[in-house]
C-alpha cells in the first residue's frame, strides 16, 4: 500500500511538471511574438514619428533626401499575394483531388513525393529558374501575344499594357504560385485522405458522380483543414523575399499593369536593408517590417475567423 502511495505521489509530481512545462513553452511563444512586436515598434519609431499616417499613403522613396512612402511595397505585396493565390489554389485542389480519387494507386506514391520535394526547393532556385529561364521565354513567345491581344480590352486592358521584358509583378506572382502550389496541394491531400472511406463508398453506391462526392461528401468534411491550406500558402506568399526579389523588378511604382515593375515589402528589405545609410532609412525599413508583422497577423485573424464561422455553421 505505501508503495502505491509512493507511485501515485511520484506520477502526481511529474504530471504537474509536465503541466507547467507546457505552459512555459507556450507563455515562451507569446513572449517571442510579443519580443519581435516591440522591438519592431522601438526600431520603427523614429519612422513613425517623422512621417505618420502619411507613411501609408505615399509612394516617395527617396534615400537621398530621407523621405520615404509605403504605399508600392504594401500594394506589391498585396497584390503579388492575392493573384499567386488566386492562380495556386484552383490548381492545388486539382492535384489533390487527382492524388485521392482519380490517380492509379502505382502513380500516388511518386506523385505524392514528388509534390513534397518541390515544397522542399530553396526559393532562391524557384528565383533563378525564374530569371534565366522563365523570364526570356515569357517575354519573347507570351507575354507579345498577352500585350497585343488583351491589352485592347476596355478595364481589364490596363492590366496588360507594358513593354514585355518579362520581369514585372505578374511574373512574380506566377513564380511565387508555383511556389505555393506544393504546400497547399500537400496539405488538401493530407485533409481528403482523412475521409472516411464508408461516406465516400455510400455517395459512390448512391449514384453520385466524382465531383458531387468532392464537393458534396469530402470538401464539406474537410473544410476547416482547406482553409488552413490555403492561409498556410497565403502565408507563406506573404512572406517570400528572395524569388520575388528576382523577378519584380524592384523599382516604387504604383501602376495597374501587371507587366511593370514593382515591389514587396520583403524585396525592399532584402534590397536595402544592409546598405541602410541613415537613421531614418533603416527606421523606414523597419517600420515595413512592422506593416508586413500586422498584415500577417490580420490575415491570420480573418483566417480564423472564418474556421470558427465554420465549425459554428456545422454545428447548426
Amino acid at each position: 500500500m505505501a508503495d502505491l502511495k509512493a507511485q501515485l505521489a511520484k506520477q502526481k509530481r511529474y504530471d504537474l511538471l509536465f503541466v507547467n512545462a507546457t505552459k512555459a513553452f507556450a507563455i515562451l511563444v507569446l513572449l517571442s511574438l510579443g519580443g519581435i512586436l516591440l522591438s519592431l515598434i522601438i526600431g520603427a519609431w523614429p519612422s513613425i514619428q517623422e512621417f505618420g499616417l502619411g507613411f501609408y499613403t505615399t509612394n516617395n522613396w527617396d534615400t537621398v533626401n530621407d523621405q520615404y512612402g509605403a504605399l508600392a511595397p504594401i500594394y506589391g505585396t498585396l497584390v503579388t499575394s492575392f493573384i499567386a493565390i488566386l492562380i495556386a489554389v484552383p490548381v492545388s485542389f486539382g492535384i489533390a483531388i487527382f492524388l485521392t480519387e482519380l490517380c492509379p494507386a502505382m502513380l500516388r506514391r511518386p506523385l505524392g513525393m514528388a509534390i513534397e520535394l518541390l515544397a522542399g526547393i530553396p526559393s532562391i532556385i524557384y528565383g533563378m529558374w525564374g530569371l534565366f529561364v522563365f523570364v526570356p521565354f515569357f517575354s519573347k513567345y507570351i507575354q507579345p501575344w498577352i500585350i497585343e491581344h488583351l491589352s485592347p480590352i476596355p478595364i481589364i486592358g490596363k492590366l496588360f499594357t507594358g513593354a514585355p521584358i518579362g520581369l514585372g509583378v505578374f511574373t512574380a506572382s506566377l513564380v511565387l504560385a508555383i511556389m505555393i502550389i506544393p504546400f497547399i496541394a500537400a496539405t488538401m491531400r493530407d485533409v481528403f485522405n482523412v475521409v472516411p472511406e464508408l461516406l465516400k463508398e455510400s455517395a459512390y453506391g448512391m449514384g453520385a458522380t466524382t465531383w458531387e462526392v468532392m464537393f458534396e461528401i469530402i470538401l464539406p468534411y474537410t473544410k476547416a483543414g482547406v482553409v488552413g491550406g490555403v492561409i498556410l500558402g497565403l502565408g507563406r506568399a506573404l512572406g517570400e523575399t528572395m524569388a520575388v526579389t528576382f523577378l519584380i523588378g524592384n523599382a516604387y511604382n504604383l501602376n495597374p499593369s501587371l507587366f511593370t515593375s514593382g515591389v514587396t515589402i520583403t524585396s525592399a528589405l532584402a534590397n536595402e536593408f544592409a546598405e541602410a545609410g541613415s537613421p531614418l532609412h533603416l527606421a523606414s525599413l523597419l517600420h515595413l517590417g512592422l506593416i508586413l508583422f500586422v498584415i500577417t497577423f490580420i490575415v491570420l485573424s480573418i483566417s480564423k475567423l472564418m474556421l470558427m464561422r465554420i465549425d459554428k455553421r456545422a454545428g447548426n
